[in-house]
């Protein structure tokens, strides 16, 4: 019998090793006060004192980008999912007060592309400037079988600090004023059902996209790709000015399944539909895909990324200060007593709407 190798049997060693190097300046560039060491350890350090904690509380999340990967993968577009698997994590500890300080990422392939691999780090490094947190390490899984010639799947973890005083949701009341930050797109949610209603109006990825109305047409799958808004430094801003009580990052589920988790029972967040303009991206699909509004408002952000609770008195003070940081803010409804658990209740939802 020849002689095997791991090589032979589909992983390539020196492929990985090759990808280390090729991501280190990366990760290098995303250092940021606290960091201990770089890539290459079995594990990343980390120092609260020196990035400026007294008495923190970690928060922690992970999350992944879902099947929006197929149309990165599709199209040969790899530069911009990392920015996705960054926001989806990052987003969730801001809403919590707490700072991003550092990110680790996963990514699994069949047969390690370094080129590929790289495009999808670079990613994940941008990613983690936006938010000023640290790229700190991660793992690159070559798993022949596991996956098809050019697919690869990702998953992020990110790790945060709040001073234990300034965690949020905190003193959110009936009367609150509740405020929409606009998303830059579909963001990484509802991606199955996209997919479908791209197949069911025969369009294709390379085609121009119906809905972007620019000069220099993108096509349907850059237009669907664009990355996740990261919303944490003008949030935390917020935060720490003392105007923000609660905010929930619009995620699946969409504005009725994400705002009763910043709530409290006795709630209930009344929003008006008409208040701010849908996308056109969320036009489109609505209209192509025959989605019906509940059905459009339960699985995409609809045009609203993020969601805040502030003072009714503070909510002009809150808004100047956001569009000063390049938000769009919409006023989007308001906080009024109820029994029972925190629930969402749109106000006449607008006919035809979002077409």
């Amino acid at each position: 019998m020849a002689s095997m190798t791991y090589r032979a049997a589909g992983v390539d060693i020196d492929a990985g090793d090759a990808l280390v190097e090729r991501i280190k300046p990366l990760a290098r560039a995303t250092s940021r006060p606290g960091v201990m060491g770089g890539l290459g350890g079995f594990g990343a350090l980390f120092d609260l004192r020196s990035a400026g904690f007294t008495d923190p509380v970690l928060v922690s999340s992970t999350d992944g980008v879902g099947t929006k990967l197929r149309i990165a993968i599709g199209t040969n577009l790899h530069d911009q999912v990392g920015i996705d698997l960054v926001a989806m994590c990052v987003n969730d500890l801001a809403v919590q007060g707490a700072e991003p300080l550092f990110f680790l990422d996963y990514f699994a392939t069949g047969r390690l592309e370094v080129e590929q691999a790289a495009r999808v780090v670079g990613g994940i490094a941008e990613g983690c400037r936006l938010a000023g947190c640290a790229l700190v390490g991660g793992e690159t899984a070559e798993m022949p079988g596991m996956y098809s010639a050019g697919d690869y799947d990702l998953a992020g973890f990110a790790v945060g600090a709040a001073e234990r005083g300034n965690l949020l949701p905190r003193d959110v009341v009936p009367g609150d004023a509740i405020l929409g930050l606009a998303s830059s797109g579909v963001h990484s949610n509802g991606f199955s059902l996209v997919r479908r209603i791209v197949e069911a109006g025969n369009a294709g990825w390379a085609a121009p996209a119906p809905f972007t109305g620019t000069a220099e047409a993108e096509t349907l799958g850059q237009a669907l790709l664009a990355p996740t808004r990261i919303y944490v430094k003008p949030l935390l801003a917020l935060h720490r000015a003392g105007l923000l009580k609660a905010a929930a990052h619009i995620t699946g589920g969409g504005l009725p399944g994400n705002m009763p988790r910043v709530l409290p029972p006795g709630t209930e967040a009344v929003i008006d539909a008409a208040a701010w303009p849908p996308p056109p991206v969320f036009r489109w699909l609505a209209r192509t895909g025959n989605v019906a509004a509940q059905e459009m408002l339960r699985v995409f952000n609809c045009g609203i990324g993020m969601a805040l609770v502030v003072a009714a008195e503070q909510a002009g003070a809150a808004t100047t200060q956001l569009e000063a940081a390049g938000e769009r803010v919409f006023r989007l409804g308001s906080l009024v007593a109820q029994a029972g658990e925190a629930e969402v209740r749109f106000a006449p939802i607008p006919a035809g709407w979002p077409r």
